[in-house]
């Protein structure tokens, strides 16, 4: 099971002991998984440290900025996660849509960096991957990937970027500052929706030794920080609403792992949990295939970590309906159509925060609210997985291509009447114990026929026990990441 990050115990002390070294002559100290959904635990000098440190600094000390608290500098902290309370006037639902705000994490302004450390800390303070020796693959349609670059950098390793040549110039552009090597950024065939391509990469990347590849959609600790630190910041995100219900937690499928804060949620609130992707590739809802723009969730295949016998709903949005919307909020014409539709102020002004997948999130929240009744008392709760700022070269593209002569008022009223107004409760799946089966059962041909998966290893992830039984690796990674620290004695200096 060391395939998917699950080893606990020290797999090599010499491994380990470099990295140890290395780690020591950086300066670097590591947050626990505790640390990350609860910053105020982290120790005192850590924090202190920050003061003097920029958001995007390539400084190791930026590690205990990976978390959800941080305030809409990104430098300070906030006893309340950043998020938007979407409105009626924006929604046309009565109950409150809270999207958390991803672009406040370091280095990347996505939450994709939390995800990647996950998986990279257990692997170094278990002397599974050596960071003297090993190269970190990355392999991701875009944010993991910049997540995994970025943690690589911090921890003294060398990563490496495996994504679609077709995503958003951007994060291209993001890549080159950060990698020392161009060839550390791997350019893949197709887009979002080309995902095994990655994998075929990623396979012959694995033939060398020296690479590690760490595959966000089988890598448990993906899945573990955001059932941990996700959860947590959605929980003290509702509190703030004490007269509101949380009755949904909804999430793009992408690798799923931030699906895996809806186990918490569930045991939690008793929410339901809804898996979200993209109408144009319906994998999960009608075993589909297709090609969308909706960058951040891959698709075609459904991913290891995905809970899917603790999938409530699944629902598909268009990316017709994302790419307007992302016009929609991101130009003068579409900020005087908001206005006229009677959006307050301060929302209009905190839509750039939502990426393209985020904007999927807000809308299948509206579906949802909508298939399901829900009035004032109620709230659903899901992520703004990144900003707009990742999208401009997307959005010159779209305003190309369907409005070739401009985007004017005409135009922005027609959008928001069409993929706002309009929104239905079509293409969305309430699921059976059959439906969540067949789902599962999907997996089959991607982990067990081409990633060599056990028959057994596949099959016990549809037992419940399995995936509450994941809880207790987190102490035990947690004790291995303040062993570490204190081998380092880096923290004793800050």
């Amino acid at each position: 099971m060391m395939t998917f990050g699950l080893e606990t115990d020290v797999v090599d002390p010499v491994a380990r002991g470099r990295a140890v070294e290395r780690f020591r002559a950086a300066g670097i100290a590591l947050p626990t998984f505790a640390q990350l959904a609860d910053p105020a635990l982290a120790p005192s000098s850590a924090r202190a440290r920050l003061e003097g440190i920029g958001p995007d600094d390539a400084d190791p000390a930026n590690l205990f900025r990976v978390h959800w608290f941080n305030a809409a500098d990104r430098r300070s902290s906030t006893d309340v996660p950043g998020h938007l309370v979407v409105p009626p006037s924006l929604s046309g639902v009565d109950c409150s849509i809270v999207l958390l705000l991803g672009n406040r994490f370091p280095m990347i302004g996505a939450h994709k960096v939390q995800a990647a450390y996950a998986c990279l800390a257990p692997r170094v303070v278990t002397g599974q991957l050596d960071p003297t020796v090993h190269r970190a693959i990355w392999p991701s349609t875009g944010n993991y990937a910049r997540g995994g670059v970025a943690i690589s950098r911090l921890m003294g390793c060398r990563g490496v970027a495996v994504l679609p040549e077709n995503m958003s110039r951007e994060r291209f552009d993001w890549l080159e500052r950060w990698v020392t090597d161009p060839a550390d950024v791997i350019r893949t065939p197709g887009s979002e929706s080309n995902v095994k391509e990655i994998y075929d990469e990623c396979a012959a990347l694995a033939r060398d030794p020296h690479n590690i590849v760490l595959n966000q959609f089988c890598e448990f600790g993906n899945h573990l920080a955001h059932r941990g630190a996700t959860a947590r910041a959605i929980d003290v995100v509702c509190a703030a609403y004490p007269t509101a219900r949380l009755r949904a937690f909804v999430s793009a499928s992408g690798s799923a792992g931030t699906l895996g804060a809806g186990d918490t949620l569930k045991e939690q609130w008793g929410s339901l949990t809804v898996a979200v992707e993209a109408l144009e590739c319906p994998t999960l809802l009608r075993n589909g295939f297709g090609e969308h723009n909706i960058q951040g969730i891959g698709d075609k295949h459904v991913p290891f970590i995905h809970n899917v016998m603790a999938t409530d709903i699944v629902t598909a949005v268009s990316d017709r309906t994302t790419d307007a919307l992302d016009v929609l909020f991101n130009t003068d014409e579409g900020r005087r159509e908001l206005t006229r539709r009677g959006v307050p102020d301060d929302v209009i002004l905190a839509l750039p925060n939502l990426g393209l997948s985020s904007i999927c999130n807000l809308v299948a929240s509206i579906k949802v609210a909508k298939r399901l009744g829900l009035g004032s008392g109620d709230l659903i709760a899901t992520v703004a997985t990144d900003g707009s700022a990742l999208y401009g070269s997307e959005r010159a593209k779209t305003m190309a291509r369907r409005w070739p002569d401009g985007f004017g008022d005409r135009a922005a009223a027609a959008v928001f009447a069409e993929h706002l107004g309009a929104v239905t409760d079509d293409h969305l799946l309430e699921c059976t114990t059959e439906d969540r089966n067949r789902i599962f059962n999907l997996g089959y041909f991607t982990w067990v026929e081409q990633q060599g998966v056990s028959l057994d290893d596949f099959e016990a992830r549809r037992a419940p026990a399995f995936w509450e039984g994941l809880l207790d690796l987190v102490p035990r990674w947690d004790a291995a990441i303040e062993d570490f620290n204190d081998r380092t004695g880096v923290l004793a200096t800050w």
